[in-house]
């Protein structure tokens, strides 16, 4: 970890880093289990909501001046309606919620406690903010049997279990992307995570 700095910036300050988030989501995320294949026009019209919301965070991982992992978050109140409904649904306040995006890490850096630290600076932040009850995020709901599962997948089921967050069993949301080999977009559903803080 000597050669890896992180940086925890919010509000204005996460511009700097944008375009190093839309590249590491594109790469890595192309990878099972979410088969994204991105464009830097899908990118910047879905990062519109960090760009836009007070209080917006992103937790920067470096080794220099590269970024080699960013994770992200928001207060619920800022994301998009498909993202709000299931709170809506199950009577959680919106306002009570810290939202938390992606996690994206290059494969060479992980396996040193990165991801921890991510969850750690992101929660941390929610609890300074006041008024944050819960830390929610998503992930893709694959089948396991899709023909595009590698052999060695390891689910972050029990990575997240240990931090304290627990599946939300029919709460979704539905997120369209394209995915590798698909001409158009398609709509892929997301199970909820949430721990309270």
């Amino acid at each position: 970890m000597n050669d890896i700095t992180l940086q925890v910036v919010s509000g204005e300050n996460i511009h700097h880093y944008l375009d190093d988030l839309a590249r590491l989501r594109m790469e890595i995320f192309r990878d099972y289990p979410y088969l994204y294949e991105g464009s830097m026009a899908y990118e910047r019209n879905y990062l519109q909501t960090y760009i836009q919301a007070p209080n917006s965070l992103m937790v920067v991982a470096l080794t220099g001046d590269d970024v080699i992992g960013v994770s992200t978050a928001v207060p619920l109140r800022y994301e998009t309606e498909n993202v709000l409904a299931p709170f809506i649904a199950r009577g959680i306040d919106v306002n009570q919620v810290f939202y938390l995006g992606e996690s994206v890490l290059r494969r060479a850096y992980r396996g040193r406690g990165l991801g921890v630290r991510f969850f750690a600076e992101r929660e941390r932040f929610a609890r300074e903010l006041g008024g944050m009850k819960y830390a929610a995020f998503c992930g893709v709901d694959r089948p396991a049997d899709h023909p595009q599962r590698p052999a060695d997948y390891e689910p972050l089921d029990a990575f997240w279990s240990r931090r304290g967050y627990h599946r939300q069993f029919g709460m979704h949301a539905w997120f369209s992307w394209r995915s590798v080999g698909e001409a158009q977009e398609s709509t892929k559903q997301m199970n909820f995570w949430l721990k309270e803080l």
